[in-house]
This record gives structure tokens, sequence and C-alpha cells, in this order.
């Protein structure tokens, strides 16, 4: 893999992140100072960012931003380009998980989860992309999950925000790429951030569903603080994609995403071969008659 190393005769590049609060986020603005970047950490609550701050007060911006509160993202965006005169890197972090079953989540629940890690994240994309566009260079880092390939019992919502996220990526890599804007989807698995912790809401529990989802619930519960991922190292990851020419799509982290993942797309492509019949008989037949 070749990467390319940053030109020393342009702008330092500016990291513009959102949960930058703790776990991933905070992790991504360490590193970033420690590579000497310039960092735009935003969070709802900007108190909980003033140790970042303090690392480096001439390379930090800290500016409020709730992913679901219309006009924030455009002010922090605005906000960044003041400060720093650009940004090259905006990584949509914000976001929190839910337990429970399709039938155990309320719609509020459901909806909510949508909204800040699927609509959040569009909203802060919508309003980064001008400037990219004006650039013509930067990149947009979607922060998804191994669940954003394949789901469990237990993580129906939080799968089907991270669904979402990818799937708008997606067209989006192809959409930005003639600008010159790169799009990077992560996918970690298992990381020792807050997920599994405060940022994970459990849905109230159905009887029936307890021996379904009891071991998704226990497993959440024992994962925390246990987890094998470094959030500093899955950050050097996400650069080290970045920087290089040709820098992928999706971006697994850890042995147990780029196990599942490969597991599911295998599986993907047996059933696919293996129902390739049925599914292609099902043209119209030519009726006419000569």
């Amino acid at each position: 893999m070749t990467v390319s190393t940053h030109d020393s005769n342009s702008p330092t590049p500016v990291w513009f992140i959102t949960g930058a609060s703790s776990g991933f986020g905070e992790a991504f603005a360490r590193y970033a100072l420690d590579r000497g970047y310039r960092v735009v950490a935003t969070a709802r609550d900007t108190r909980k960012l003033s140790h970042l701050e303090a690392l480096a007060p001439d390379r930090v911006l800290v500016h409020a931003l709730d992913v679901t509160r219309g006009g924030q993202a455009e002010a922090a965006v605005a906000a960044a380009v003041t400060r720093f005169g650009r940004i090259d890197v905006a990584i949509n972090n914000a976001g929190y998980g839910i337990v429970g079953a399709v039938e155990e989540t309320p719609e509020a629940e459901l909806r909510a989860q949508m909204e800040t890690n699927f609509f959040g994240a569009v909203a802060v994309t919508q309003a980064v992309l001008p400037l990219l566009r004006r650039q013509h260079a930067g990149a947009i880092v979607n922060v998804s999950s191994l669940g954003g390939q394949l789901s469990f019992a237990g993580f129906s919502a939080y799968s089907a925000s991270k669904f979402a996220l990818e799937g708008m990526s997606e067209a989006l890599a192809q959409e930005v790429a003639p600008f010159g804007i790169k799009v990077l989807i992560v996918e970690p698995g298992q990381f020792r951030t807050n997920l599994a912790g405060a940022a994970m809401r459990h849905m109230p529990v159905i009887a029936d569903y307890q021996d379904i989802i009891g071991g998704t619930r226990e497993f959440v519960h024992t994962m925390h603080n246990t987890q094998a991922g470094d959030p500093y190292k899955a950050a050097r990851a996400i650069d080290t994609a970045l920087r290089a020419e040709a820098t992928p799509l999706r971006l697994q982290l850890g042995q147990d995403a780029v196990d599942a993942v490969r597991t599911h797309a295998q599986q993907l492509l047996a059933d696919l071969e293996r129902w390739a019949p049925v599914a292609i008989d099902t043209r119209i037949e030519d009726t006419a008659t000569v």
C-alpha cells in the first residue's frame, strides 16, 4: 500500500470532529493534535472539551454542536472557517446505541436513534460539503460499525441507523469524487469507548424475548471497559487510509470486525449462488408469435 505524505508547503490539516468529548471522538482529536494537525472539537456540552483545548490552544477550536439541532452544524462549520480557513477531514462520530428487540423499541426511541446516528451525520455532511467543493479537496469520514454491515438480535435500531448511514455514504462517495472529495465508511468492532456504557440505551424488557435478547443485553454489560480495541489506534488507521493514494470506501477496524464482515460476506455470496437460478427465473416470457 502506498501512502502519500503531507506536503509541508500545504496548510496544516484541519479535522472537524463531532462527539469529541469522549470515546472515539476524543481519541481522534488527541491523535490529530499529536500529529500536529488542527482540530475543531465539537460536542453538545463544550465543558467536556476543555481538556482538549488545553493540549494545544493555538490548534484547537471548541464549538457547541448538537447534531440533532437545526442550524448548529452550519454554525460550527462557519466558526471553523473563521478560525482556520478550511476543513480537510469531517468526522461524523456523534452517536449512541440501543439494545432491545424491535417490539421492545418504542417508535420514539427508534426515531431518536435515527435523528442522531443518521440525520445528524447528514446535517453535518450537508453543512461541510459546500466548503469541500470550493476547496476541491477534503474527506468525509462516517463512523459506522460492523453493525452497519450485519446485525444481531437486540441491535435492530442501532444497525438500522448505521445501515442507513452506509447507504447514504456509498452514494455520496460517487457524487463527490469528481470534486476531489473522499468518503470513508469506518466499521469498528469492539473498542474501549463509552458505547456499551453511558452511550447505550436499554429498552424495556418484554418477557417473551428474554431468552432471545437476554444474551445480547448481558454481552453489552460485560463488554464495557473490556474491549480489546484502542480508539487511538483506530484514529491512526483512519489517517493512514485517508492518506493512501487509493482510500477504501469501507475500513473495518479490529479483528472481530474483519472476521464478522468476512463471514457475513461469504454467507451472502453462498446464498446468492445457491438461489441464483430461482432469482433469475423471474423474467417476463416472450410470448410474441411469428
